[in-house]
């Protein structure tokens, strides 16, 4: 079993998550950081983490969420489960670029267009971990993996000029 940080000094614990999943599918991976959930918890989930803490929980739920990933299983908390909750919510119908907000939306069309995150906040005078947050949050709301989803998307959507 591995417990990982999604900050770490040489390589995001994201990077290094969608590394052990090519590696070792297998091996039970707990996610404890000091994000909030809503900002990575469905996102990993999606990529292979057996489960997700913030550090902030209190010493029996990471015990027991230990105890759960260890023995193979998915630990949800109840803070990821209100995420899960919420994600079902969705108007399937909907486009998922209609749920960003306006900021969120400029972020995203930036980010479809190939600008940097450092752009970006330069462009919308934001600090880059807060365009980083929107990334986070476009691609959580939108369902996307990664810079190119959020190109092919708005392509295949007519809102790239």
């Amino acid at each position: 079993m591995l417990l990982l940080d999604i900050a770490m000094p040489d390589q995001s614990g994201i990077d290094t998550l969608r590394t052990i999943r090519q590696g070792q599918p297998d091996l039970p991976v707990l996610i404890l950081s000091g994000y909030p959930a809503q900002q990575y918890a469905l996102n990993l989930f999606k990529m292979g983490a057996n489960g997700y803490l913030n550090k902030e929980c209190e010493a029996d739920e990471l015990i027991t969420a230990v105890r759960t990933v260890y023995q193979g299983r998915r630990y949800v908390s109840s803070q990821v489960g209100e995420l899960l909750a919420q994600s079902f919510d969705r108007d399937p119908n909907k486009a998922p670029h209609t749920e960003l907000s306006d900021r969120e939306f400029q972020v995203f069309l930036r980010l479809a267009r190939g600008a940097t995150v450092s752009d970006i906040g330069v462009a919308l005078s934001l600090s880059i971990k807060t365009v980083s947050t929107y990334r986070t949050r476009i691609m959580e709301k939108m369902g996307m993996q990664s810079n190119s989803d959020l190109t092919y998307y708005a392509m295949k959507n007519n809102l790239l000029d």
